[in-house]
């Protein structure tokens, strides 16, 4: 694909989204203009789209890598993230809802994004999506809930079903905090002790500083906190009880499995249970990378990440 030249300010794109409640909530979405296909970047359970895909380090984000190959890069924040709306559950006590945002509530989300890019774009042309970590279960059902919408999909880092039941674990709450203390080690998780970590500390407290101030109520609490949706807790819990909350064999799309050699969340084990059940893809491939955990995507080797994942699209 020919180079495009990075645009500094990307486009925001306001999405009405309607739950299953009847509250009707605005979800953000932003563009990074490309001539070429359209690709969506779904995040996962704790933080958003800023502070993932359009994420820059050395100068350039996921979606400026994207933009660069020719793609039309997109990326948006789930109710409750980032930019988008929240939710009249944020008001109340944490235990006095259900979890907010499941993965069926995320799935009708996405796909009101994707309706809203092909309207955008003027054509009805099927859009890749990219999905991070939890973001992986709703993007799986809404491959499989609207076909027409999806191309390809790359699954980075997903969340997998645990071969054997679990015990039970405790409801999850409505809405969570989610501190400085509880993200920064989450740059080592799974990691040998003898390896560096893979980001400077000034890196790291970059990101943390931007973290914080993505939800505009976190200087009002102490310690800082972001205040996040339920849901995805509720369903990776779910998931390590072994429940599986997507039939991953009815996707058809052609679909990438990638993740960082010391992964915790996909591990050897998960990603080839995973690869095994998408026996309907019309193709699977599964990469693992050296050098990198979970946050893959937020550490050096995250240009190997890209590389594989514009070679997958590209094929599209």
């Amino acid at each position: 694909m020919s180079n495009t030249a990075r645009s500094d300010d990307p486009q925001t794109v306001w999405v009405p989204w309607t739950g299953d409640d009847g509250e009707r909530l605005r979800l953000a979405a932003i563009r990074r203009r490309g001539a070429g296909p359209a690709v969506l970047y779904v995040h996962g359970a704790t933080f958003p789209a800023a502070l993932s895909a359009d994420w820059r380090m050395q100068g350039v984000s996921w979606l400026d890598d994207l933009q660069a190959a020719g793609f039309d890069a997109w990326a948006f924040d789930f109710a409750g993230y980032g930019r988008s709306q929240r939710p009249t559950a944020f008001a109340g006590a944490a235990d006095a809802a259900a979890p907010f945002g499941r993965a069926p509530a995320a799935a009708a989300q996405i796909v009101a994004v994707l309706e809203r890019i092909r309207a955008e774009r003027g054509d009805a042309a099927p859009v890749h999506v990219i999905a991070h970590s939890w973001g992986t279960l709703p993007a799986q059902r809404a491959a499989i809930l609207r076909p027409e919408l999806i191309a390809r999909l790359v699954l980075f880092g997903p969340v997998v079903a645990a071969a054997t039941a679990g015990a039970e674990s405790a409801a999850a709450p409505a809405w969570q905090w989610v501190t400085a203390a509880d993200q920064r080690p989450r740059q080592r998780t799974g990691m040998p002790a003898d390896r560096p970590t893979p980001v400077s500390d000034a890196e790291l407290e970059r990101w943390i500083a931007a973290y914080l101030d993505s939800d505009p109520q976190s200087a009002q609490r102490t310690p800082r906190a972001v205040q996040v949706p339920g849901g995805p807790i509720a369903d990776i819990l779910a998931s390590d009880r072994g429940e599986a909350l997507v039939d991953s064999a009815r996707i058809r799309q052609p679909t990438l499995i990638v993740r960082g050699e010391w992964d915790h969340v996909t591990t050897d084990a998960d990603a080839a249970r995973l690869f095994a059940a998408l026996t309907g893809a019309a193709d699977r491939r599964e990469v693992k990378i050296a050098g990198g955990n979970h946050w893959l995507h937020l550490q050096p080797q995250r240009r190997a990440l890209w590389a594989e994942t514009r070679s997958f699209l590209g094929e599209g």
